[in-house]
């Protein structure tokens, strides 16, 4: 596909128009409401679904294809915060519980931000074979981005405020993200493609439909955060701009490097550029209460995530594509 057909048919895909109906149903105050049950349902069944369609193809994956993206997947979960961490402190200003809070969104996972990346590289004429198995449980290694953030900011504070970092990790390892992508990986892995074929209407012919329909939830959710847009002043409005640009750019390029194919490159990308709304925040408030929610939910939720759907998508996999063929994985 070219340059311009590829970001026609994302700002035209369903995933984006039924986020842009949210958007727009907020802000002209309309009705419309799904309730939080099914939200989190919803939102269950996702990540069960990702990780469960990855483990089955998981199975004839050997350790030596997974461990050098695993390798870059890790350092990129350290580097991600750590650098967001000092960018806040230095051009930022900000103190430091706000500095590493926003860090450990930034350097965590959108669950949605990666859904959307799965189902943009299956609407391209070559389909799901472009991609790596084994993406969803990088996902879930790129969570300890929250503990790399909150570790770095209880260190600068001398390890003397804020919650327990064990707690922290703990919270982390056991969180919705990490228990459902590696849950569903290791059930999928388990089961095969024989076991897996009775659910499969249900876990993977349903799954882009469910997607739209919680899309629909996230615009409502960013249309919120987009009134408390003037809040987050001009610096944080061109970080949550800029930073996932050059984040999915960076991810797209240690995906090449370390071996993925363009397609799990792009996605690799995504989710680097992604930054956690669900996740994080827990983590955040439990460790930093004095740390500012209305300016870290509405840089990641409400410019980032909206970034990525709209321009993001395209741009890495266009990126992933050239960079792709420059070094000869097309």
């Amino acid at each position: 596909m070219e340059t311009f057909d590829v970001i026609r048919s994302n700002l035209l895909s369903p995933l984006v128009l039924a986020f842009v109906l949210g958007i727009v149903a907020t802000l002209i105050r309309s009705e419309v409401e799904i309730p939080e049950p099914i939200i989190k349902a919803i939102s269950v069944y996702l990540l069960f679904s990702i990780g469960l369609n990855g483990g089955v193809e998981l199975a004839g994956t050997t350790f030596a294809e997974f461990f050098l993206p695993a390798l870059a997947t890790i350092a990129l979960a350290i580097a991600v915060p750590t650098w967001c961490y000092l960018i806040l402190r230095g051009p930022g200003r900000f103190d430091i519980p706000n500095a590493a809070g926003i860090a450990a969104h930034y350097g965590s996972v959108s669950s949605v931000t990666l859904v959307a990346a799965i189902s943009f590289v299956e609407r391209l004429p070559e389909g799901r074979n472009t991609f790596e198995a084994f993406v969803p449980a990088l996902a879930a290694l790129m969570e300890w981005g929250i503990i790399v953030a909150l570790f770095i900011g209880r260190w600068r504070m001398g390890a003397t405020e804020g919650g327990s970092l064990r707690m922290v990790i703990c919270d982390t390892l056991t969180g919705r993200s990490v228990v459902l992508l590696l849950g569903g990986l290791l059930i999928g892995m388990t089961v095969g493609e024989q076991g897996f074929a009775p659910i499969k209407p249900l876990y993977g012919d349903l799954f882009r439909g469910v997607l739209v329909f919680f899309l629909i939830e996230m615009g409502m959710l960013a249309g919120r955060q987009l009134r408390d847009f003037v809040k987050v002043g001009p610096f944080m409005a061109v970080f949550g701009t800029v930073m996932p640009l050059i984040h999915g750019m960076i991810g797209v390029s240690l995906g090449l490097l370390a071996g993925l194919s363009p397609g799990g490159a792009f996605i690799l990308g995504a989710i680097t550029a992604s930054a956690s709304y669900i996740d994080a925040p827990a983590a955040v408030r439990a460790t930093f209460p004095q740390a500012n929610p209305s300016v870290y939910l509405t840089s990641s939720l409400g410019i980032t995530l909206p970034i990525n759907l709209i321009l993001g998508l395209p741009l890495y996999y266009e990126y992933a594509r050239w960079l792709g063929a420059a070094l000869g994985r097309m």
